[in-house]
């Protein structure tokens, strides 16, 4: 056991470690929201399915249901554009529809709306496991940036690069635990069955996922910001530059100062 990851116990703890380690989750909990949508990405992301399933299950209308879950995909984005806020989780969720819907249509079977996102999940999932297995846990690519570390932590912050696979690890576990109740109501589950489920299946196994994302990377060394080592280089070069200049004109000074000096000498002598 390194000491990374040995226990620690409240007595053995200073205030300024309590600070420390609540500012860490903090900062953990910010990224997490910032990366993954909170609750309105949340919301976003189950609405265009729930009405697919809603509309379908009154009407058995595959085209009605699939143009109102493209459409309110749409206006989420719209909504989003409007108020000027991040776009990347509505626009994600347009194309997941948009896929759903095309797939749908082409088959002619409702099921096939929900296949593609199937499919992502399950290589998403693997994805997860196999950059983990390589060295490159996928959640601190995703997160690194986030958190302004980049790939630091892979070479110079091993506790958090074990957190990382850790993270990475429980994604992969939980979204195939997640393909493995989908895939079979896929074949042997009508479109309403599979679809609730899947809209069941949604928020839970996300939230899962990411509660133990947080408790690993709270307990893990805090991220180096390599932002900020950047701008103190680049602060240094400058003070340093500054310094030169400055150390030219005391030179410059000094020639000046020495060559008046032996002009008056040698007026003097003349």
């Amino acid at each position: 056991m390194t000491s990374d990851d040995k226990p620690t116990h409240d007595g053995d703890r200073t205030p300024h470690t309590d600070q420390q380690d609540a500012a860490n989750k903090a900062v953990t909990e910010a990224a997490l929201f910032e990366a993954f949508g909170g609750v309105r990405g949340m919301v976003e992301t189950v609405l265009p399915g729930l009405l697919f399933v809603t509309i379908f299950t009154v009407n058995k209308n595959l085209h009605v249901s699939a143009i109102a879950a493209l459409a309110v995909s749409l206006l989420l984005v719209v909504v989003r554009l409007v108020r000027k806020d991040t776009v990347k989780h509505a626009f994600s969720g347009v194309f997941g529809v948009a896929f759903g819907v095309v797939f749908a249509m082409i088959t002619g079977n409702a099921k096939d709306f929900y296949l593609p996102g199937m499919l992502y999940t399950l290589g998403l999932a693997l994805a997860y496991l196999i950059t983990t297995l390589a060295g490159v846990p996928l959640i601190g690519l995703i997160l690194g940036p986030v958190f302004k570390e980049n790939l630091s932590w892979r070479t110079r912050n091993p506790g958090r690069k074990r957190a990382y696979a850790k993270a990475s690890y429980a994604w992969g576990l939980i979204l195939l635990a997640k393909c493995a109740i989908l895939f079979p109501l896929y074949w042997w589950a009508d479109t309403t069955q599979l679809g609730w489920v899947l809209i069941g299946l949604k928020i839970p196994p996300f939230l899962l996922a990411v509660y133990l994302t947080w408790v690993f990377l709270a307990k893990a060394p805090a991220p180096i910001d390599v932002f900020a080592e950047m701008e103190a280089a680049e602060q240094a070069e400058k003070d340093r530059e500054a310094e030169r200049e400055a150390e030219r004109e005391r030179e410059a000074e000094a020639e000046k100062a020495r060559g008046a000096e032996a002009a008056a000498a040698r007026n003097y002598d003349a």
